[in-house]
């Protein structure tokens, strides 16, 4: 039985700020560095037998503290980055809601092709989840754990399940160094395991000075 661990990648200011980042390359922030250092424990209890992850750094360096500890190499895999977000990359969501209505509309209510240039779900769930049934076969009959983001991992697990839109808009995301766990054997294919799996990794806040 392989065993797929699709973990989402640590904190970012931009996450801190609701702003969309799609394929922008925005590195960790200091949460985002720890929790990615208190989950690399936890996956490394699981004795994976490879890493992969997307190259966008936030997830590479997300994927490298759990190398840190097991001294495993990091697969980089471009089909891992998340979904393209077209014109609103880099704006808030208060400012996409202000100059796309209409297409912020469709976008909430689970349009899976809402315009403004943005990636559909249906490619993003294809590109994903090749990425990620390519990772599991690295290591069949072994445990891999994949870095990416949270709107890729979403519609790359639903790939692999065979899940519609309709079913995956009831699965909660993911939070920052969560994961789901995946598991395939030959009868019956991909199936769910645990989902939203990880440490809540609080801010550390300094002494005034």
């Amino acid at each position: 039985m392989t065993r797929l661990i699709v973990w989402r990648h640590g904190n970012t200011d931009w996450n801190a700020a609701n702003r969309v980042q799609g394929q922008t390359d925005v590195p960790l922030n200091d949460l985002g560095r720890e929790q990615a250092r208190a989950s690399a424990p936890l996956l490394a209890a699981l004795r994976p037998d490879a890493i992969v992850a997307s190259d966008l750094s936030r997830a590479a360096d997300t994927a490298a503290a759990l190398a840190a500890v097991t001294g495993l190499p990091v697969t980089s895999d471009a089909r891992l980055r998340e979904r393209y977000f077209g014109r609103w990359q880099g704006l808030t969501l208060t400012e996409v809601a202000e100059r796309s209505p209409d297409e912020y509309t469709r976008w909430r209510a689970g349009d899976p092709d809402p315009g403004a240039e943005i990636e559909t779900l249906h490619d993003l769930g294809k590109r994903v989840g090749a990425a990620l049934t390519a990772a599991a076969a690295a290591a069949p009959g072994g445990t891999v754990v994949v870095a990416t983001h949270g709107g890729g991992a979403r519609q790359g697990v639903g790939q692999l399940l065979g899940w519609d839109a309709s079913v995956l808009r009831t699965v909660g995301s993911l939070q920052n160094c969560h994961w789901t766990e995946l598991r395939h054997d030959d009868v019956r294919g991909w199936h769910l395991r645990a989902h939203n799996v990880g440490l809540v990794v609080a801010p550390v806040v300094a002494d005034a000075v």
